[in-house]
């Protein structure tokens, strides 16, 4: 249960109900996640947290699926099972296949072991690997 519990559309202030309906419009939607509705609560929150995803998640040099992979990515690592689940569902809508997905969770199972084989062994960076271009 959300710390201080959900803001649906109704008990929302015109503030927050502007937010949520940019959120449904940009999405394509008529649904706004809990995410948003516990963010509500705090009006500048909202507002900011939603704009800078969606300046981050609009398509850019990386395509819509790339970008929701690589939060699915994150998401896992970080374990948050809402946002694993939120962005599952964007990377399925996105074109995400079953293979897609086990394959990016397998990328991520090898770099969390790995990265932390390099901490622990603290292992120095190669020359070659500095200052690229």
């Amino acid at each position: 249960m959300a710390t201080f519990g959900l803001l649906d559309y109704e008990q929302a202030s015109p503030e927050v109900r502007a937010v949520y309906d940019d959120i449904m419009a940009v999405r394509g939607t008529d649904f706004v996640g809990n995410f948003w509705k516990a963010l509500a609560h705090d009006p500048a929150a909202l507002r900011r947290t939603w704009e800078a995803v969606k300046d981050v998640m609009r398509p850019g040099a990386l395509d819509p699926l790339t970008k929701e992979l690589l939060y699915l990515a994150v998401s896992a690592t970080n374990q948050c099972g809402y946002c694993i689940a939120s962005h599952t569902a964007a990377a399925r809508k996105a074109g995400m296949t079953e293979a897609m997905f086990a394959e990016v969770m397998a990328v991520v199972g090898m770099a969390n072991a790995t990265n932390r084989l390099a901490a622990g062994y603290q292992v120095e960076i190669d020359e070659r690997f500095r200052n690229q271009p």
